[in-house]
């Protein structure tokens, strides 16, 4: 790895304030943000982290549902384990038919909020990966529709480009309220940005 690339993460507050807190990943922390400013995962809620690995925000949603929530992690590659009977992870993609499935028969129930952090392997090219990646999130929007209860909500990672004014669009044929969320845990020259859909239509 180049050494300034290091160095850049070993002096980025967040990195280092999860090391210290021993989330597993700096992501951890757009979402416990997001959360504290919408609201939208509440104690004894139901969630599902797509694009799971490696944990962190398993690890933060599962910090705000408490004892009586349950947290299922899902992610194309296995997720090391997390020692909690309400924290469960299955190896699946959600391009697939098989991952909806094997999400519906995991859960206590039909989820109160869906996350979704699932990014693809980043090619460089600009345009080819703003297209991967809202692609992604268009399939993540139709698992969480899947399995979301009525007035549920979904939290779903995008890059900022030409396509994302119709992916907020088909946001809105499923959501009352859709907002764009850019968390200060976000690196500041990162194109990501979080769309918000809040209580499922």
């Amino acid at each position: 790895m180049p050494k300034a690339w290091i160095r850049e993460r070993k002096r980025d507050y967040y990195y280092r304030l999860a090391k210290e807190e021993q989330y597993r990943s700096r992501a951890a922390y757009k979402l416990l943000e997001a959360v504290e400013k919408y609201g939208f995962i509440k104690s004894g809620d139901v969630v599902v982290d797509l694009g799971a690995a490696p944990g962190g925000w398993m690890q933060a949603s599962r910090k705000i549902v408490g004892e009586a929530g349950f947290i299922l992690g899902v992610d194309v590659k296995a997720i090391e384990p997390i020692d909690d009977v309400n924290v469960r992870s299955v190896v699946g993609d959600v391009t697939e038919l098989e991952t909806v499935e094997a999400v519906s028969e995991l859960l206590p129930h039909a989820a109160d909020v869906v996350l979704s952090d699932v990014s693809p392997n980043i090619s460089g090219i600009w345009e080819l990966d703003h297209a991967r990646q809202i692609d992604l999130a268009r399939r993540s929007l139709q698992l969480a529709v899947s399995v979301l209860k009525p007035r549920g909500n979904f939290f779903v990672k995008v890059f900022q480009g030409d396509m994302l004014n119709d992916f907020i669009f088909e946001m809105k044929q499923s959501f009352a309220s859709v907002r764009l969320v850019k968390p200060k845990a976000s690196r500041r020259k990162s194109a990501e940005i979080y769309v918000l859909g809040l209580k499922k239509r």
